[in-house]
């Protein structure tokens, strides 16, 4: 990862037990936020997620690392890292690990600013568009912070 990282390709990646929320940087337009993916199997899911970074020739994949408060890892963490082990292999990309505490109540909040009602923003939560925010929140994160949680 050399260079400006505004510049490289990235597929970012919150991940959840039920769907994925997904954001891609193409080193042109930011962070975008992409459809949500619904969990299948751990496989499964690193074949789709290799395929979609190869088609948008991503660099690597930056993934959220949920931490504790007090950050900590936990239970969710572990799992995550156990997804991005296999993701790795998959692929044959990196995986970059960042602190995603606090995304998905920044997410909540965008939504809630541009004026979605409460059933709105429930349909928004369920249909996977919070995560895929998280995911695009994630990538603005890193690309103007850089501050991974390797």
């Amino acid at each position: 990862m050399q260079g400006d990282r505004r510049e490289e390709r990235i597929l970012a990646l919150d991940v959840g037990r039920k769907r994925i929320g997904l954001a891609f940087s193409d080193g042109v337009w930011g962070a975008v936020a992409l459809d949500a993916m619904q969990r299948k199997t751990m496989r499964e899911d690193a074949r789709r997620l290799s395929a979609m970074a190869k088609e948008r020739k991503a660099a690597f994949f930056l993934m959220g690392l949920p931490l504790h408060m007090n950050g900590e890892e936990g239970e969710m963490a572990a799992f995550v890292r156990t997804f991005g082990v296999r993701l790795e292999e998959e692929s044959g990309l990196k995986v970059v690990y960042l602190d995603e505490r606090l995304t998905s109540v920044e997410a909540e909040a965008r939504l809630k600013e541009r004026g979605l009602s409460l059933k709105r923003m429930l349909d928004a939560k369920r249909g996977g568009a919070v995560d895929s925010l998280s995911a695009a929140i994630l990538l603005e994160d890193y690309l103007h912070t850089g501050d991974t949680a390797e």
